[in-house]
């Protein structure tokens, strides 16, 4: 079908730097919540318009995220499988696939048989100087591809593993076109302004050779004593992360007051972890579910979550980049991972904008380390300049420092752990003298700014047209067109339960039953085959019950 998106400034002028590049290789750095799968997807559509034969291939970061593109895609009229494997055809009526950084490093050369003349978009590409066979991987299966489209939410390095397709500059990955934190906030409408209550402490611990040290966050101490200091603070055993989830929890409850679904999200350490702060946060009477990277359930718990009206989710691995919960509006981070990228990431999960709610601050609660409190100095320096910038414009007043395996075996404990002062939200990290308007209200509610400029509607050509669709809403339930992925794994699930049934009613061992039934429908294969090929297969198999 034709259609008719809508951008945003940056991602129409992105589009045409896009298109006016020479260059297979195109890098865009926005700011999470800024769009930047509407640009790709949009990119992908307006290049189907000229190149209607290409495949598509998605590499996302995650297992979880590879559904989210499927879904994605589908809006696109795009029709993507999240279940493809290298020893597998691609069936015919799938415009591509969506894959991860892991299993392109798994099978590249199977990748690179689909890759030639593809049009590849890696999300979130510094996941590729993660490991070097990543990297290499990536190299190996897409070299071949008309057009690869990288995406970043925040600029980035790779030092020890450069990544392929892309240009450095002093080690830096060199964007094509980059839109900021700054930027978004400037244009209104388009990610939430962040604040970040820092809260500091007084910890006591037993270092790994059963030494005892104590220490403010204030103290200058060295690397390895200041990991120690904060595994202390965010340790169960202590007082300070109760009280910080108490305060994130009076904080949400005030926000719910305007934002009845407005959600919370505690990033944890691990598991253990985890687990402990769900019980702290039931003591306070919140509830909370648990998602976690290792759990096979985790993104059935996530979407839920999102589409819910619960207060917490408390995550580990699973919720740093590229997942969206718009409604999150206060996080307590409870990490010891204090990269900037990482934290970066972190604040990605809360500014995501949305329209109709007001004036719509988040607030996240971090240790007052001098690392993040670095980090956080800069975002919150540009989100001053960008809302004072705001209201000139309208007038309006409305290092991965993660203790070691063998830290588990020594004689490390943390023992004790208090808060020494009220957070003032991130005020004093860089103060703007006499500011006469609350610092969280740009503008008035609106909606996006740039809704009604008719340069920004973009009609895309008809989708390139594969196998026939047979989408029956009284054979398979639900909408009349649901993605095709979904409806292969549905018409998959059907066809498994016939060939039971088949089974038991015939005595014949299952593989007979498929290859029978494989025969009379045209199937080669049930993982390869379309989706008209799959309802046949089940009419077939109908057929042959009612026949015995």
């Amino acid at each position: 079908m034709a259609l008719s998106v809508r951008l945003r400034p940056w991602q129409k002028a992105a589009l045409d730097q896009l298109a006016g590049s020479q260059s297979p290789d195109f890098l865009a750095v926005a700011t999470p919540g800024a769009g930047k799968t509407t640009f790709a997807l949009t990119a992908v559509r307006v290049e189907l318009g000229y190149q209607p034969n290409r495949r598509i291939i998605v590499v996302a970061p995650t297992k979880h995220l590879k559904t989210q593109w499927a879904e994605a895609a589908g809006r696109f009229d795009l029709h993507l499988t999240a279940d493809w494997s290298a020893s597998e055809r691609l069936p015919s009526d799938l415009h591509g696939l969506v894959t991860t950084y892991q299993q392109v490093a798994s099978d590249p050369a199977g990748l690179a048989r689909m890759a030639g003349d593809a049009i590849v978009v890696l999300d979130e590409i510094h996941h590729a100087g993660d490991d070097r066979a990543w990297g290499d991987g990536v190299r190996e299966a897409f070299h071949g591809a008309a057009r690869r489209i990288s995406l970043s939410g925040t600029p980035f390095r790779s030092d020890s593993n450069p990544i392929p397709f892309l240009r450095y500059v002093g080690g830096q990955a060199e964007p094509d076109f980059e839109y900021g934190y700054a930027d978004a906030l400037g244009d209104g409408g388009v990610v939430r302004p962040v604040f970040f209550p820092r809260i500091d402490g007084h910890m006591e611990w037993v270092d790994t050779e059963g030494s005892v040290h104590s220490a403010t966050f204030a103290d200058d101490i060295d690397p390895v004593r200041s990991a120690q200091r904060l595994r202390t603070a965010l340790s169960l055993e202590g007082e300070w992360i109760s009280e910080v989830l108490s305060r994130a929890n009076e904080r949400l409850d005030e926000v719910r007051l305007d934002h009845p679904n407005a959600g919370g999200l505690v990033i944890a350490t691990d598991v253990e972890h985890a687990r402990g702060i769900v019980d702290v946060l039931g003591q306070l009477g919140a509830s909370a579910r648990i998602a976690v990277s290792d759990d096979p359930d985790a993104s059935r718990i996530i979407a839920e979550y999102s589409s819910s009206a619960d207060p917490w989710l408390v995550a580990v691995r699973m919720v740093s980049e590229g997942v969206d919960i718009p409604r999150l509006r206060v996080g307590v981070y409870a990490t010891t991972t204090t990269t900037d990228l990482f934290f970066r990431q972190a604040v990605g999960r809360f500014v995501r904008w949305q329209a109709g709610i007001g004036a719509q601050p988040a607030w996240l609660y971090i240790p007052d380390d001098p690392r993040l409190r670095e980090v956080a100095s800069r975002m919150a320096e540009q989100r001053r300049h960008s809302l004072k910038r705001r209201q000139d414009r309208f007038e309006s007043e409305s290092d991965r420092q993660v203790l070691g395996d063998d830290e588990q075996l020594s004689l490390f404990a943390a023992l004790s752990s208090t808060v020494l002062d009220d957070e003032d939200d991130d005020a004093e990290l860089t103060p703007v003298p006499d500011t006469p308007w609350a610092p969280w209200v740009a503008v008035a509610d609106t909606n996006e700014p740039f809704a009604d400029d008719p340069e920004l509607l973009l009609d895309l050509a008809p989708a390139p047209r594969l196998g026939n669709l047979n989408t029956s809403q009284a054979e398979h339930g639900g909408p009349a067109t649901p993605i095709r992925d979904e409806l292969r794994r549905r018409l998959r699930d059907d066809n498994s339960e016939r060939v039971r049934l088949l089974v038991r009613a015939t005595g014949l061992e299952h593989p007979a039953v498929n290859m029978e039934l494989n025969r009379r429908s045209g199937v080669h294969r049930v993982a390869e085959a379309t989706v008209r090929q799959l309802q046949n297969r089940l009419r077939e198999a109908d057929r042959w019950l009612r026949s015995i």
